[in-house]
């Protein structure tokens, strides 16, 4: 959302395509309608289903449930891996193997802006090809950093002896993940650098001065 306001995007009504509905991909997606985004396709390791009205997830999952894949599933159109990451919409979130968004077809993707669920789904000269070409690209150590904050949440709770309600652990990754968003932008607006690289300029400074702190090395 942070992203879609910073690009002057309405979230509200957003065209959001997943690549891999599994574990991180289909909680994207039920995240994105529950905020208000509309999920227009979907796909899994055999194959994709788009509906340019929004796809009915709870449906879809129900159907998967049965079915163990994607598949079949009515009231959508068939559409392999590789023409849906090329699909129009204004959200791409790649989440299932990397090295899917290539220098072969980074020119073809129509996104406005790529979430990154998956490790390094996008090679470096289609990161080239993507900036050159206005796509904003939300890498993976930040978009997909949620577990390790969650179990950094679960190590906290388990000194304490005590447990966060759902709600509580939601409310509290949602401000970490948006406040670093917000600083990974500004080192990439100070710097002139995309999100990539602002969010490892960040992430080694982190470390180094961590480092010095601790006194390892002047």
């Amino acid at each position: 959302k942070d992203a879609c306001r910073h690009l002057g995007l309405a979230f509200e009504g957003a065209r959001v395509v997943v690549q891999g509905y599994g574990a991180v991909g289909a909680t994207a997606a039920h995240i994105a309608i529950a905020l208000g985004a509309r999920v227009v396709a979907v796909s899994d390791a055999k194959s994709g289903v788009v509906n340019e009205h929004g796809l009915d997830l709870e449906r879809l999952d129900a159907f998967v449930r049965e079915n163990r894949f994607i598949e079949g599933f009515p009231d959508a159109i068939a559409i392999s891996n590789p023409d849906l990451l090329e699909l129009p919409c204004e959200i791409l979130v790649p989440a299932a193997l990397g090295g899917q968004i290539t220098a072969r077809n980074a020119g073809r993707v129509r996104a406005r802006i790529v979430a990154e669920g998956a490790n390094a789904p996008t090679t470096p000269e289609a990161d080239r090809i993507l900036a050159e070409r206005g796509v904003l690209v939300i890498p993976d150590i930040l978009a997909n950093a949620g577990g390790v904050v969650v179990s950094y949440f679960e190590w906290v709770q388990g000194l304490q002896y005590y447990v966060w309600r759902e709600s509580e652990i939601n409310s509290r990754l949602q401000e970490l993940i948006i406040r670093a968003f917000n600083q990974v932008l500004a080192v990439a607006r100070r710097e002139s650098v995309d999100l990539r690289t602002a969010a490892l300029m960040l992430g080694v400074r982190r470390i180094a001065e961590g480092f010095q702190l601790r006194g390892f090395y002047p």
